[in-house]
Formats: C-alpha cells, sequence, structure tokens
C-alpha cells in the first residue's frame, strides 16, 4: 500500500516539471521533475516488490524535493504546496522506514 502515494509523487513531480518548462521554457524545472519523478517511480516499484529500499528513495526523493523548495516558498503558491507535499511525504516515509 505505500507504494500508491509514490506513485502519486512520481506523476506530479514529471507533470510539474512539463508545466514549468511549457509555461516558462524552464529546462531545470523539466529536468529535475523528471529525474524526482523517476526516482520515486523507481521507489514504488522498489516498494511494490517487498524491496526496503524502495523506502529510502521514496524518502530521499522527499527530502531533496523539500530541500529544493524550500528557498523558494516566498515566490507563490506552488511552490509552498510542493513545499509542504514534499514534507508530508517525507513524514510518511519516515515513519515507514524507521
Amino acid at each position: 500500500m505505500s507504494e500508491i502515494p509514490a506513485f502519486c509523487m512520481s506523476a506530479l513531480c514529471i507533470v510539474g516539471g512539463g508545466i514549468g518548462f511549457y509555461k516558462k521554457s524552464s529546462i531545470p524545472s523539466l529536468v529535475a521533475g523528471l529525474l524526482v519523478g523517476m526516482l520515486y517511480l523507481f521507489s514504488g516499484a522498489q516498494i511494490a516488490e517487498g524491496n526496503p529500499k524502495g523506502l529510502q528513495g521514496a524518502f530521499f526523493a522527499s527530502a531533496l524535493l523539500t530541500l529544493s523548495s524550500a528557498p523558494r516558498i516566498k515566490k507563490g503558491a506552488m511552490p509552498k504546496v510542493l513545499a509542504v507535499t514534499a514534507s508530508i511525504m517525507g513524514f510518511y516515509y519516515g515513519r515507514k522506514l524507521y
């Protein structure tokens, strides 16, 4: 069951990176969205197989997303939503992991 949030976050990150690229031609947004999305996707697949490394990967992706979005919180609503969502996911996978 804990692979479902990872798959959801994967989709959100990949779509969000694509939207950032479409709206502002931001290549870093596209690359970061794809990389973090793929990390969540890989982690979700590992969790579904019962591999505990998947929990570590999802926790790492959440920490990476939280730390990268924290400096941009004052820029608008979307970075706030991103930081809060990533923090919630980090807390969720941290509880599952430890």
